[in-house]
């Protein structure tokens, strides 16, 4: 093997190096963005650490890939103010919809508050017996 260096280590060429350099700088920039979108969106969020991930790229990706379409082709990044803007609106975006999908916003059946709980007399979660007749 002429030419090889083993110190070089696995040589890439210049397209698949770029697309790999792209795909962790988006996972980078689309967990950052996760986090600030769920530091501004108030109340508990559904969802771990992977969902924040997830929504992060996801919304950079949809946010960056919107502006970039009405921008006539210029490529937006999310390394830049603009990307990092539209990046946090697409994610708050889907965690909007995430939390309108989990049922966070509504709750069907009657819904008490503790203070109407504590006030009736239920503030400790009781067992009935179960009695079944033929």
């Amino acid at each position: 093997m002429e030419g090889f260096d083993t110190a070089q280590g696995v040589v890439l060429n210049d397209s698949a190096h770029q697309l790999i350099n792209d795909v962790l700088v988006w996972i980078g920039f689309g967990t950052v963005i996760g986090l600030v979108a769920k530091g501004i969106m108030p109340g508990r969020d559904p969802g771990g650490a992977i969902a924040t991930v997830l929504m992060g790229i996801g919304g950079t990706i949809m946010g960056c890939g919107v502006v970039s379409h009405f921008t006539e082709g210029e490529r937006i990044v999310p390394i830049s103010p603009l990307g990092m803007l539209v990046g946090v609106g697409g994610t708050l975006l889907i965690l909007f919809f995430y939390k309108l999908l989990s049922g966070y916003y509504f709750l069907e059946g009657d819904y008490q508050t503790r203070a109407t709980r504590m006030r009736l007399g239920y503030s400790k979660r009781r067992r009935s017996a179960a009695t079944y007749e033929d």
